[in-house]
C-alpha cells in the first residue's frame, strides 16, 4: 500500500541502544497524538482477545549526526512541518513538565538535539531528509 504521507524519525547515531530506543518511542507518540488519523484499527488474535491500535503506516527510521539533525529540523521548519524533537537535556528529567522546561531554556540553534519525528506529504519528508541514511 502506498500512502500519500511518510513518517519519519532521525536518530542521532552516537547514541546509546537504550537512549535511541527512547527517543523513537517518545517521538513516534508525538506523531500519533498530533495526527489521530494514522492511528489504526484496534487488534484482535484468533482467541478474541483486543489489544491497543498501532500506527497505521510505516515508520522510517534515519540515522544523523548533530548538525544533519539541526539541517533537518530547519528545512522542515522552513517547509511549515512542524517536527516532534527530543534533546540530550531531555534525558536527565523524569517528567514532560521538566522535558519542556529544559527544551524551553535554550534557543533553537543551540538545542542539543539527539532526535526528530516529522509527518508530512512524501515528497515534502524526503527534501526534508535529503542525504541522509537509513539506520544501522
Amino acid at each position: 500500500m502506498q500512502f500519500d504521507t511518510k513518517i519519519a524519525v532521525v536518530i542521532r547515531n552516537d547514541l546509546e541502544a537504550w537512549q535511541k530506543l527512547n527517543v523513537a518511542s517518545f517521538l513516534s507518540g508525538g506523531i500519533a497524538a498530533a495526527f489521530p488519523e494514522c492511528i489504526g484499527e484496534n487488534y484482535e488474535d484468533g482467541s478474541g482477545t483486543t489489544y491497543l491500535p498501532l500506527i497505521g503506516q510505516p515508520i522510517l527510521i534515519y540515522g544523523a549526526d548533530r548538525p544533519a539533525l539541526s539541517r533537518a529540523l530547519e528545512r522542515a521548519l522552513a517547509r511549515n512541518v512542524r517536527p516532534a524533537l527530543y534533546t540530550e537535556d531531555m534525558f536527565r528529567t523524569t517528567h514532560d513538565a521538566a522535558n519542556r522546561e529544559v527544551v524551553k531554556a535554550v534557543a533553537r540553534a543551540d538545542l542539543n538535539l539527539v532526535g526528530l519525528a516529522i509527518r508530512a506529504e512524501r515528497k515534502v519528508v524526503d527534501k526534508i531528509l535529503d542525504g541522509l541514511k537509513f539506520h544501522s
